[in-house]
């Protein structure tokens, strides 16, 4: 099974791959340094992470990257990402095409694949507007609410969640974790309840050591700015205690770095998420030892509430936990240690590349 995945990074990790990669000047190079970060590896296939020769993975956002390839396979540098993309999957006989980014790369380029790609298969676990995704094989995503709003569109969904990364178990061995509480993530408009959770437990920065990365919208970095603070965007700038212990995004390693030194890890779905809850951070977190903190609702099986992770139902509910975990470590340590005996037994990579090529026959 010739298998191609496709992803895609956020423009705030940009920045950090230009810097691990500035010495790269090969496609293999960049993608190999992209790859050791760990930036999104709970989606990444185990084939792509053992180099297998059968398997090809890249980023067809990523335009450095696109364009080594391009100009190592005598297309004009000039070429656009599409017709760059079509021709890895053409060069590498490609049976399986698995995309990651659906937005950028839907239903006309499904249409435009070799003849060679026998299934295409797409993961979005996100609502998708008026989005038509019908050209796909299948779909699939761990949120049952939205996969079975696409199965009522007539598009065929399934169930497949991400898995744990090898990589995290160092991490998870640290002892060491001075953060009480950490959080990483997006602020925006679009987080709205979120927003109201990390006000409340900001407010308890006096007592314990709480860190926030943001990775703000740019309304907000926009009513943040000096321009901004003469205009009336009140509502979109973070309150006064979320300033307080807000620093950079972190991704990739930095991010497992991170984790690996705190004890919670405060989590949040998106407004538009609905019941069901399986960010990455579920994985992320657990996996690297800290103690998931996150709101109430229907998890992945094993991740059960006061066994391997905390819920809350409301901002107050969020802080007073919390606060009450900190004040027993021997729990939260316990309760930890099952987060991650969890994710590591249940969710190993093997099982997830097993779960995808069964998916693939049958879709």
């Amino acid at each position: 099974m010739r298998v191609f995945q496709n992803s895609g990074v956020y423009p705030a990790y940009l920045q950090r791959l230009n810097m691990l990669a500035g010495g790269a000047r090969s496609f293999s190079d960049r993608l190999a340094l992209f790859l050791d970060d760990r930036y999104g590896a709970c989606h990444i296939l185990k084939p792509a992470m053992d180099r297998s020769p059968e398997f090809f993975f890249t980023n067809g956002d990523d335009e450095i990257l696109q364009r080594y390839w391009a100009i190592e396979n005598g297309l004009p540098a000039s070429s656009d990402m599409e017709k760059i993309l079509l021709s890895q999957i053409e060069h590498h006989r490609t049976e399986i095409f698995y995309n990651l980014d659906p937005m950028r790369y839907g239903n006309e380029f499904v249409r435009k694949l070799p003849g060679s790609v026998r299934k295409s298969i797409m993961w979005r676990a996100a609502p998708s507007s008026n989005a038509d995704f019908g050209a796909y094989d299948l779909i699939v995503c761990n949120f049952p609410l939205i996969l079975e709003g696409y199965r009522k569109l007539g598009w065929r969904a399934e169930y497949f969640t991400p898995a744990h990364d090898p990589a995290m178990d160092s991490y998870a061995e640290n002892r060491n974790r001075p953060i009480d509480v950490l959080f990483v993530g997006g602020y925006s408009r679009h987080h709205r309840r979120r927003a109201e959770i990390l006000e409340a437990v900001s407010a308890i920065r006096r007592d314990f050591e709480v860190y926030y990365h943001l990775d703000r919208s740019r309304l907000t970095r926009l009513a943040e700015s000096p321009i901004g603070w003469l205009l009336p965007l009140g509502k979109h700038r973070r309150p006064t205690n979320i300033r307080a212990v807000s620093r950079a995004p972190l991704f990739g390693r930095e991010l497992y770095e991170a984790i690996s030194k705190s004890k919670i890890v405060l989590n949040g779905a998106v407004d538009m998420a609905g019941t069901d809850r399986g960010n990455m951070r579920c994985w992320e977190s657990l996996g690297c030892g800290a103690l998931m903190v996150s709101d109430a609702g229907v998890y992945p099986e094993g991740m059960v509430d006061n066994v391997s992770v905390v819920t809350y139902e409301d901002a107050e509910s969020a802080q007073l936990k919390i606060v009450k975990l900190l004040r027993e470590p021997e729990r939260l340590q316990a309760l930890a240690k099952e987060g991650t005996r969890t994710v590591r037994t249940s969710y190993s990579k093997h099982a997830q590349w097993l779960n995808f090529q069964q998916l693939a026959g049958n879709a």
